[in-house]
């Protein structure tokens, strides 16, 4: 027991004089638009809706070759395959408002549950993720229009985030 200890300790004494140092050569800080991630990004949707969502999130506006002061707004697209966001920016870089629409992404665990809950046969043929948000009141809208078959009927209905249908 004593030789453990004090092999323990030996250990405890010599770790920090083999301790390495590692220089970063440049660190890039991006201001990011906690408000919006916060609002926004939720951890169960489309992994590419999210990435896409967390570039909106870190876009600088004011590091753009295009930006000017003489502008009060800009506008900026951002698009993937699954569908695009179109974000405005006042001339200071601040996020305003977003405008989202994607097209068949993954329907998050709480629609999906309040669809087979209450179309327990039906199968989700086309889905719309739409979101929208504005800086001044903080807030975010989030839904799902969902195309739904049985065979050969067909039915559209709409939800929100949380499965609560609309």
């Amino acid at each position: 027991m004593k030789n453990s200890f004090l092999f323990l300790l030996a250990c405890a004494l010599t770790a920090p004089a083999v301790a390495q140092v590692i220089e970063l050569d440049t660190v890039v800080i991006r201001p990011i638009k906690y408000k919006y991630i916060y609002e926004v990004v939720d951890g169960d949707i489309d992994k590419s809706v999210k990435k896409l969502q967390e570039e909106l999130g870190k876009f600088d506006i004011t590091k753009e070759e295009y930006y000017s002061d003489d502008y009060d707004n800009y506008s900026v697209t951002f698009r993937i395959p699954k569908g695009y966001a179109i974000a405005a920016y006042d001339k200071d870089g601040k996020l305003i408002r977003t405008i989202e629409r994607y097209k068949n992404v993954k329907l998050p665990l709480a629609v999906s549950e309040a669809l087979a809950e209450r179309f327990p046969n039906w199968v989700v043929d086309k889905d719309i993720y739409k979101v929208s948000y504005s800086e001044p009141k903080w807030e975010s809208k989030k839904t799902y229009k969902l195309k739904l078959t049985n065979g050969d009927e067909t039915i559209r209905v709409k939800t929100d985030e949380d499965g609560n249908f609309l």
